[in-house]
């Protein structure tokens, strides 16, 4: 958590993103300040959870039937939008709870501000779109139209904005690196238990449903399991210490740093490293066969930088 403040989409967004409503949600949805992924397994561990969240979002009848139940998608995207607004909070609450002993609310205020500015533009987007798919009935043929195209982009944008939000959940990931795989998980297990205690399997046989049904929330749960042991193992980040106690790990940086010792480690910017190093005093000095060095020429010469990272 830097002190420099930066712009929400940090430029990202212009007037020709509003052109392609996927564009404009992945800027306004995605802010500049969530961090990145920390290493590309937890990215693709996302993903994965991100495609099972969808199914449970969605809804069984979408994917299972083969059909695209438009209706449905808004009535359970509406109803996600109202279980997250009051399940993200006492979530957040229960964690801010467990941290108490090792910090203070008072040093997340700000990225916890800002996950709840996101969590409420959401809601905000989804709940327009509904209402102006609903009032569109009321006026003529030609407000009907403008509505209904107004609409159509509002309901890609919530979509796309769903997608990239399943991902950051809501830019929870600013505040402790394990809340959004233990957000999604929650919100997918509190989405999915209903339809088995009333009994709406989508017109599917009990065992059939309870595999769909439950298939969403388990593989979520799973994947995030898999999340959260990966940052606890690889860079010390477990979900019940208070996010000012964890090491700083800026995203992209190696979790951990060789020994200067070790002949496998980073000495002068090799990643293979020099295992043959010279006696203190005496240089190494490299065989050349040919009088005028590498006949092949010197990348560097070209670019100006070593093409190994050196």
């Amino acid at each position: 958590m830097t002190g420099a403040r930066r712009s929400w989409t940090d430029g990202s967004l212009s007037g020709r993103s509003f052109l392609k409503p996927h564009k404009a949600a992945w800027a306004v949805f995605h802010p500049a300040w969530i961090p990145q992924a920390l290493d590309p397994t937890v990215e693709r561990l996302k993903r994965g959870r991100v495609i099972a969240g969808a199914v449970a979002a969605v809804g069984v009848y979408t994917f299972v039937e083969g059909g695209f139940a438009f209706e449905e998608m808004l009535e359970n995207t509406a109803i996600a939008s109202a279980v997250l607004f009051f399940l993200t909070p006492v979530t957040v609450g229960v964690m801010l709870f467990v941290w108490r002993r090792t910090g203070t609310v008072g040093q997340l205020k700000r990225p916890l501000l800002d996950s709840l500015k996101l969590l409420l533009l959401f809601i905000g987007c989804v709940m327009t779109t509904v209402g102006i798919f609903r009032s569109s009935e009321m006026f003529g043929l030609v407000p009907r139209m403008l509505l209904t195209l107004l609409g159509l982009w509002m309901a890609f944008f919530v979509m796309a904005g769903a997608v990239r939000l399943s991902g950051n959940f809501f830019g929870s990931a600013a505040v402790h690196r394990c809340l959004p795989p233990l957000l999604a998980t929650v919100t997918t297990w509190l989405m999915a238990v209903p339809d088995l205690i009333t009994g709406d399997l989508h017109g599917l046989s009990l065992t059939m449903g309870i595999v769909f049904i439950l298939g969403a929330p388990v593989t979520v749960t799973g994947l995030a399991l898999l999340e959260m042991r990966r940052l606890k193992r690889r860079y010390g980040i477990r979900l019940a210490a208070h996010p000012a106690t964890l090491p700083p790990t800026p995203a992209g940086a190696p979790p951990q740093v060789p020994p200067q010792g070790n002949p496998y480690g980073h000495p002068q910017g090799n990643p293979y490293g020099q295992p043959y190093a010279p006696h203190p005093g005496q240089p190494y000095q490299p065989y050349q066969p040919y009088p005028q060095g590498n006949p092949h020429g010197s990348y560097r010469a070209h670019n100006g930088q070593n093409p190994y990272g050196g």
